[in-house]
């Protein structure tokens, strides 16, 4: 019983000094007179644990103009475990799966750092954008467009953008999901659920 009650008190004072960490940092990442255009807040004040994370396309790139949602759940090991990350908004890039949003990113599994943040982390997905890795890629079917047919690549990649990841387009999907009889607040989360993704947003709402 002593024992046990020494390894909570640890776990206790552990978990303690990654919340003052984890407050710190969602300070830095949360200011809105940051240009660096990434942001990160919790979904519930009381949670700082499952964050949602928001990126702007970098000019200059298919993705620019679109701002791309990030689910982000930190781990109990944090910092020396890095945060869970993974793209809500539906993307076309060779190292963010088309389907489920997952990224193929080194600093987010074995390159990792207890240095690294949640900015830095979010940071790199924008560089990210920037320039992709096809070589090592997430989805085999866009990395292959991206290496043989790189016009075809940026057109759908544009095409993406402004469908998934532009504040119009979004007001105008839950605009056409309430049309459908839904109240705004369900057809936005159904949406964010389903990554902007219409179709699956509005078979959600009718199977629940």
């Amino acid at each position: 019983g002593i024992i046990q009650c020494h390894i909570n008190n640890i776990l206790i004072r552990k978990m303690a000094q990654v919340d003052v960490r984890l407050q710190k940092e969602l300070k830095e990442v949360g200011r809105t007179d940051d240009t660096s255009g990434v942001r990160a807040k919790p979904y519930k004040d009381d949670n700082m644990r499952k964050l949602h994370g928001t990126i702007k396309g970098p000019q200059g790139t298919p993705y620019e103009g679109g701002l791309y949602e990030i689910g982000i759940v930190i781990p109990i090991q944090y910092p020396f475990e890095p945060p869970k990350m993974k793209f809500l908004t539906k993307i076309w890039h060779p190292n963010i799966s088309s389907q489920t949003g997952a990224i193929c990113l080194d600093i987010l599994k074995d390159q990792w750092s207890p240095a690294l943040t949640i900015k830095t982390a979010l940071l790199s997905l924008q560089a990210l954008l920037c320039s992709p890795e096809p070589g090592d890629p997430q989805d085999a079917e866009v990395a292959r467009m991206y290496k043989n047919d790189k016009q075809n690549f940026d057109r759908t990649a544009k095409f993406w953008t402004e469908m998934y990841a532009k504040e119009t387009s979004k007001d105008d999907a839950v605009g056409r999901v309430c049309d459908m009889g839904f109240d705004p607040e369900s057809a936005k989360i159904a949406l964010e659920k389903y990554g902007w993704d219409e179709t699956a947003a509005v078979n959600y709402l009718l199977g629940m």
